[in-house]
């Protein structure tokens, strides 16, 4: 799970669309496959899972568009420090709509939430991206009006940017700015990784190798951060 270092935001969601409805973990292990080891984690991780706001043209007034009819958001009140992102994803599994987490934990909340679109090969299935989430913030944050937008779309779009840690460039739309945000993900484990090896080689023409292999990361890595 990506956390930005920019600063998170916590969102006031209007009263009209509370649901307020706790649901429990058996209905989500009906509707996935979910084995015994990713039961344990919601068993050890989970306290409470809460059906907290439906945004939805009948609750605040802004069209379904571009396959989001709706936008759920949940609350997770989390037994431990950590949440396993199986756990999530089991969750978003199970519901076929976008959703925006709300992990409580100890007074503090954060944001979490994955790119979730209906799939191209199979409009009964949904694509899960990787997630990313706010930094923690105390529970009692004061909390910003949602954006303002024409359509449910944009608005779940406007939602998931608040989470990115680099802003989108001019034009960039938001599928795009997630790959570029995926691929600096993984080029930086990839340099933390050859930096570890680095440090560990004896070989001097290896280390030269690494060395290069190093710099081509680096400068991939400026220019798509940049």
């Amino acid at each position: 799970m990506s956390s930005g270092d920019h600063v998170p935001v916590l969102f006031s969601f209007p009263v009209q669309a509370r649901v307020a409805r706790v649901v429990p973990k058996s209905k989500i292990y009906e509707h996935g496959p979910v084995n015994s080891a990713l039961r344990d984690k919601f068993v050890a991780q989970v306290e409470q899972i809460t059906w907290a706001f439906k945004l939805a043209p009948e609750t605040i007034n802004l069209p379904a568009r571009g396959g989001v009819t709706e936008i759920q958001v949940f609350d997770i009140t989390q037994k431990t420090s950590e949440l396993d992102e199986d756990v999530l994803r089991a969750i978003d599994r199970a519901i076929p709509l976008p959703i925006i987490f709300h992990l409580q934990h100890e007074q503090r909340t954060r944001m979490v939430a994955a790119y979730k679109r209906p799939s191209e090969a199979d409009a009964s299935k949904w694509v899960i991206d990787g997630y990313f989430a706010g930094g923690w913030l105390p529970a009692d944050s004061p909390r910003q009006a949602l954006p303002v937008t024409l359509d449910l779309q944009v608005l779940y779009e406007q939602l998931l940017r608040s989470l990115l840690t680099s802003p989108a460039r001019p034009g960039e739309s938001l599928p795009e700015q997630l790959q570029r945000l995926n691929r600096l993900r993984s080029l930086q484990s990839e340099h933390a990784k050859l930096d570890a090896r680095l440090h560990k080689e004896k070989q001097f023409n290896r280390k030269v190798a690494l060395n290069a292999q190093l710099r081509e990361i680096k400068n991939e890595i400026a220019d798509l951060s940049s």
